[in-house]
């Protein structure tokens, strides 16, 4: 007779309703984590993953959270839930002791009130009274395993995002907790960070941690999971091997998305391989820029630096409708460059154009109705009450411009139909219209992504700039933001996007450049 072993971690959850919701989020999930395992839980956008995430980590407690029936076991020890007063409570701190977590949104594990990588590293050891040698040998050992130590006495604030993804991993797992789940791990990561975390995982799992992966790919570390949860609208669809799963034939329906098949060199050429002429819609020349050095407390002894050139003589040009895809490792500076396009950044030598016009001076706020730029974070972009105010929210000001110059004298009436009729047209192109009257916080990871494109769309400006735009995607946002790229480009619009995923890069783009050292070279 096989011997029982309990779960370090099980979940029975027959049904759990966010405060205010009719319909449970989740209903008819288990999921049972054994030491020493790798777990996925697959799905697309909306699917019940990050909810399924926060309950297990104990990041979503039942009762002020929301109604939870079912039960949860943590090393043996189960909690069960009516959904009524006399429910356990969870103590987030002692749960947390044993189970890790990296959330979607890496800078929220961040406790934000340390100065440097390295104290962020100890925060944690820090509450739970380590002594000292011990945890600076762990910050050292986990700054090691997450490529990090080159950064111990940076502050995280400067950290790119794929920089910030990887701390955020060190501080789930530099306690050595029983369980670690981490929601969509592999975004923003470069290639060398991402096999960096395929290292981690596997020596985790070796070491008897059990680790389960909320995921909307089926990322190549996944392919030798034990086993594959797949959730469709907050339900388990299937589980099983990862093989039983693929060929089961379900991913791709429910928005996962699934690893593209190569070439026999293992590289995919561009789709779109016909150049673009034309005079251009961008050009940076000899553009250079640094951030200001600031003296930080070291971790270990070190003497400050002189801020290093993040841009140094830097050149492109980009006609109207070229798509343009830049690529580099985690802190190449892609998101400067970036900044530099609207003016967010100004460079401390060289100029931008934009129609042939220097932006040099001009306010930010102005040039952004030319240069429409999608941050990393769509949380930095929206902050209004509903979807549809979050697109018409600058659309007056830069409707009433061009009406200004196309009518004359347009009254206060073309001003709101002129607003109106873009905002729909946006909506509509991201698939959003249907939800024009939801509060954004309370949209899925994928959906508020595209709103943040809706709110560039809106304004139709000449140069579209998109930072790391398929983080957060599944197969259906993917599809979406393929099919606007693709749109906006035949209507003239020069793109520029900065991003890690190599084979989207070269399904769409027109050309290929690579940003090291504060150069771009072509990349194919």
């Amino acid at each position: 007779m096989a011997e029982l072993t309990t779960p370090a971690l099980a979940a029975g959850i027959e049904s759990f309703t966010y405060p205010g919701d009719a319909a449970p989020v989740l209903d008819g999930v288990d999921l049972s984590l054994a030491a020493g395992t790798l777990t996925a839980v697959l799905g697309g956008s909306g699917s019940g993953k990050s909810t399924l995430g926060r309950l297990l980590a104990g990041w979503l407690l039942p009762g002020a959270g929301g109604t939870l029936t079912g039960f949860l076991d943590l090393g043996g020890t189960r909690l069960r839930f009516t959904g009524g007063a006399a429910d356990p409570r969870i103590n987030p701190g002692s749960w947390g002791r044993s189970v890790g977590f990296v959330p979607q949104d890496a800078a929220a594990a961040l406790s934000t009130v340390r100065a440097t990588v390295a104290e962020e590293l100890a925060f944690g050891l820090e509450n739970a009274g380590v002594e000292r040698a011990a945890m600076a040998e762990a910050v050292r050992r986990t700054a090691s395993q997450t490529s990090l130590a080159h950064l111990l006495d940076k502050d995280p604030a400067t950290l790119s995002g794929g920089q910030l993804r990887r701390l955020a991993i060190g501080c789930a797992v530099i306690s050595g907790p029983a369980v670690l789940v981490m929601d969509e791990p592999f975004a923003s990561l470069d290639r060398s960070g991402a096999e960096d975390l395929a290292d981690l995982v596997r020596n985790l799992v070796k070491d008897g941690t059990a680790v389960v992966v909320l995921s909307q790919r089926a990322d190549d570390l996944l392919l030798d999971a034990d086993s594959w949860l797949l959730l469709t609208g907050g339900t388990a669809a299937m589980a099983g091997t990862p093989a039983e799963v693929s060929a089961a034939g379900v991913l791709e329906a429910a928005g996962v998305v699934c690893p593209r098949q190569t070439a026999g060199s293992g590289i995919l050429p561009p789709v779109c391989a016909a150049p673009v002429s034309g005079p251009p819609a961008l050009e940076l020349r000899h553009v250079s820029f640094a951030y200001e050095g600031k003296r930080r407390r070291a971790w270990a002894p070190a003497t400050p630096e002189a801020a290093a050139p993040v841009l140094d003589g830097l050149s492109l040009s980009v006609a109207a409708g070229e798509i343009v895809a830049v690529t580099g490792s985690n802190g190449a500076g892609k998101s400067t460059l970036l900044r530099h396009l609207n003016g967010l950044l100004r460079p401390t030598a060289g100029s931008v154009l934009v129609n042939g016009r220097n932006i040099g001076g001009q306010p930010a706020g102005r040039v952004s109705g030319e240069v429409g730029l999608l941050f990393q974070q769509p949380r930095d972009q929206l902050f209004e009450r509903t979807v549809e105010r979050e697109v018409r929210f600058g659309l007056d000001r830069h409707r009433r411009r061009r009406l200004s110059a196309a009518l004359g004298r347009p009254t206060a009436n073309d001003h709101g139909v002129a607003a109106d009729r873009a905002a729909r047209q946006a909506l509509d192109a991201v698939g959003l219209e249907h939800l024009a009257g939801r509060h954004p916080a309370e949209l899925p990871a994928s959906q508020q992504r595209l709103l943040a494109l809706a709110t560039v769309l809106a304004r139709r400006p000449a140069v579209l700039a998109l930072d790391e735009p398929t983080v957060a995607l599944d197969g259906h946002g993917l599809a979406v933001l393929d099919r606007v790229v693709r749109q906006a480009a035949a209507e003239g619009t020069a793109v520029v996007l900065v991003t890690h995923d190599h084979d989207y890069a070269r399904s769409i783009a027109h050309r290929l450049v690579h940003l090291d050292s504060g150069r771009l070279q072509s990349a194919g």
